[in-house]
């Protein structure tokens, strides 16, 4: 079997050059993952992956084309630069588009991220953490059926040659573990999810922690309701907070600024969320979920401040936005195997507030604290954005009952405005926050 390289990719970007290209990037990318689910405690499902991608852009002047594949072959290999060069000259001219100049480059290749755990679990192992993170959601008497318990362990690696002299690879490792349960029976049943991902095997929690949680939120959610229309302070639980925050991210993307399709296009250097807000994106975070040394394009990353005190302090540019906004890249380039870069955070963390979520709803009095979320929608040039959910109605700063089939609505500039973050951060994926407060926002429900 030909081996995936720097060698390999080397010569592909060299072979490319040679067949006519001006400039050419090859990236590769290897994953190998097991997963292991149990349902009812029997074995219900084995899944292995072994993967090996391959990605050539090239460019002609300003043209540019990308081809991919996953054999690596001699003769695939030069079917691929072929391939990619010819497309290449029938492909309209971008005046943005080439290869970042060596002096933008990343130099630290290996910064001590920590990404990578050796521990590889046998499939016996894991089909004990599936059994047990099962085990301990079935164990509440509310509990009637399952969904099912995994979990998973993978490892990847990825490589980036271009013919600007770049080269770097990072390799990684992920752990998986979670169940899904239902309560109740007849016309009130409920789901429950728990599960958690980390770098590190020994960073999950107990499967016994995660399982009793899963059933802990089936069971809670017996006996919802739906509530009447009205207009209420509204809690984001920590687990999904992140929502909220996920379109601010696709508003200040170079991209959409460039093209002038964004709410927040005139808003640079300008205060867009209440003083004390801060949001920040580090790709250097230890075992982070969303952390690299270098960016999608070999551009040196590094933290940023998204939003400080509130105050919108940048765009997110790669090469091709930043030129065209006549800026400096910021590192945010991010792609996969199909075209080339868009722009994207690694860890991006809402920082949190001095109350906990207790406190939120103390200080917010009645209203809904949302713990599911389904079919958000935005108008990107507005900022007008709806999202189905359920959760619970709370009074006197306590939970009163569950509540399904509502959707609350609102403008994100407005809301981002009256925000306020809870105190109770967890670090479950590569973007995270705290339970959010936002009073006064639209409830439609029956």
């Amino acid at each position: 079997m030909t081996a995936m390289d720097e060698n390999l990719l080397s010569d592909i970007v060299k072979s490319a050059l040679h067949a006519g290209a001006d400039a050419a990037e090859a990236v590769s990318a290897e994953r190998q993952a097991l997963g292991i689910t149990v349902r009812q405690g029997k074995l219900e499902e084995v899944e292995r992956e072994e993967s090996r991608d391959l990605s050539l852009r090239v460019f002609v002047g300003q043209r540019h084309a990308t081809v991919s594949g996953s054999d690596v072959s001699p003769e695939a290999r030069a079917r691929l630069v072929e391939r990619a060069v010819a497309m290449a000259r029938l492909a309209p001219e971008d005046p943005y588009a080439g290869l970042a100049d060596e002096g933008l480059h990343a130099t630290d290749l290996r910064p001590e991220l920590d990404l990578f755990d050796p521990t590889e679990p046998n499939p016996e192992a894991l089909e004990t953490l599936a059994r047990r993170v099962e085990a301990a959601a079935l164990d509440m008497p509310e509990i009637r059926n399952s969904d099912g318990g995994s979990a998973s362990a993978a490892r990847s690696i990825w490589r980036l040659v271009t013919s600007k002299g770049f080269v770097g690879a990072h390799q990684a490792s992920s752990f998986s573990l979670g169940a899904s349960v239902v309560a109740g029976e007849g016309d009130d049943m409920e789901s429950g999810y728990e599960g958690r991902s980390a770098r590190w095997h020994s960073d999950l929690p107990s499967p016994e922690t995660l399982g009793a949680e899963a059933g802990r939120r089936a069971a809670a959610r017996l006996g919802a309701r739906k509530i009447a229309s009205t207009t209420a302070p509204v809690i984001f639980e920590n687990r999904l907070a992140t929502s909220l925050i996920g379109p601010l991210i696709g508003a200040i993307g170079g991209p959409s600024i460039a093209r002038g399709s964004s709410f927040l296009k005139d808003k640079l250097g300008q205060q867009i969320f209440a003083r004390g807000i801060d949001i920040v994106d580090d790709p250097h975070k230890v075992r982070g979920l969303g952390s690299s040394p270098f960016d999608d394009e070999g551009l040196a990353n590094r933290p940023w401040s998204l939003i400080e005190d509130g105050v919108l302090t940048t765009w997110l540019l790669n090469l091709s936005s930043a030129r065209q906004l006549g800026l400096e890249p910021t590192g945010h380039a991010s792609r996969g195997m199909a075209g080339p870069s868009g722009v994207g955070t690694s860890n991006l963390t809402l920082l949190p507030g001095q109350i906990d979520q207790a406190g939120l709803m103390a200080e917010a009095g009645a209203g809904l604290l949302i713990t599911s979320m389904f079919g958000p929608s935005l108008n990107p040039n507005t900022g007008d954005w709806s999202v189905g959910c359920a959760g619970f109605w709370f009074e006197g700063g306590a939970l009163a009952y569950p509540v399904t089939e509502i959707t609350v609505a609102g403008n994100l500039l407005d809301i981002y405005a009256r925000m306020v973050p809870g105190s109770d951060l967890e670090f479950r994926g590569s973007a995270n926050a705290p339970s959010i407060l936002v009073d006064g926002l639209a409830i439609a429900g029956k």
